[in-house]
């Protein structure tokens, strides 16, 4: 190999390492943005919408860190976040039964209530998502049964007020050690068999019509009493008059009448006048002449 021949290989291997110079920080570029990229496809961040919480997941396992609202970093592959929803929920359930003077009771109560938040974590692992059906619904029926054993089914209608509180204190103090907090039940309606209905009727009816007979008994009396007042009234004026009445208070009372006759006389007097024999006839012609 001669001069020439080293020469050019010389070359060659210098214009071999600037290319390699040259390429290898884009690959480097190529790589990170390959891993940046890949990343972000595993999701590495988590929103936690509002009225929700964040249940931690480390390979399936529930941690004791609850994420509040917000975006949250999570360690993709190994940690997955579950949401639950803290917000207030309604659940209506139907419950039927048995008053404390052994009526049949169908009743649709609606349950407002929602997860203790810094609990969510446990409810996800002891009831998971889905749990209205193994805990709402069973503590609804089974509150509605105590419950409404205390009460007639009369006093469930006029004392419902009284039902639906202690239906709540019950229910809250049933639910609460699974970590879910009661805001308020009410009861949507009542329902009993068609006899009981029909006899609560009748008597409503009866009550109503006895309502308006007193009624108008009362207005008897009372116009009974007014007339007797008015009657009072006024034999105590005549005797008042009577009693002032005196022989001159009468002849009083005759120059007041000849008073007033004489100011509706026109000055005319009249063709014949007198009892006697002799009669005054043709004084009116007189007066004209």
């Amino acid at each position: 190999m001669d001069e020439q021949d080293i020469q050019k290989v010389t070359e060659a291997t210098k214009q071999a390492v600037h290319s390699a110079i040259k390429k290898g920080p884009m690959r480097v570029v190529l790589i990170i943005a390959v891993i940046l990229v890949f990343f972000l496809f595993l999701s590495p961040f988590v929103q936690v919408g509002a009225g929700e919480r964040g249940v931690v997941l480390n390979f399936g396992a529930v941690q004791d860190s609850v994420l509040n609202e917000g975006l949250h970093f999570r360690m993709p592959i190994m940690q997955k976040v579950a949401i639950m929803d803290v917000k207030v929920q309604k659940a209506v359930t139907d419950a039927t039964s048995a008053s404390a003077d052994l009526q049949d009771v169908t009743s649709s109560v609606a349950l407002n209530y929602h997860v203790v938040p810094d609990k969510a974590n446990i409810v996800y692992q002891n009831l998971g998502v889905e749990f209205k059906e193994r805990i709402i619904d069973p503590a609804i029926q089974e509150v509605m049964k105590a419950v409404s054993a205390r009460y007639t089914a009369e006093e469930l209608i006029t004392k419902r007020a009284a039902v639906s509180e202690a239906m709540r204190a019950n229910l809250a103090e049933r639910l609460l050690p699974n970590n879910i907090a009661v805001d308020a039940v009410s009861i949507v309606a009542f329902s009993f068999s068609k006899v009981f209905t029909e006899a609560i009727e009748a008597k409503q009816t009866a009550e109503q019509l006895a309502l308006k007979a007193k009624r108008d008994l009362d207005r008897i009396k009372i116009e009974a009493e007014q007339k007797i007042t008015a009657a009072k009234a006024e034999a105590e004026s005549l005797r008042l008059q009577r009693a002032n009445i005196s022989p001159d208070l009468i002849e009083l009372r005759k120059i007041e009448a000849n008073l007033k006759a004489i100011e509706k006389w026109d000055g005319t007097l009249p063709q014949v006048t007198g009892a006697g024999a002799v009669p005054f006839i043709g004084v009116g012609d007189i007066k004209k002449r």
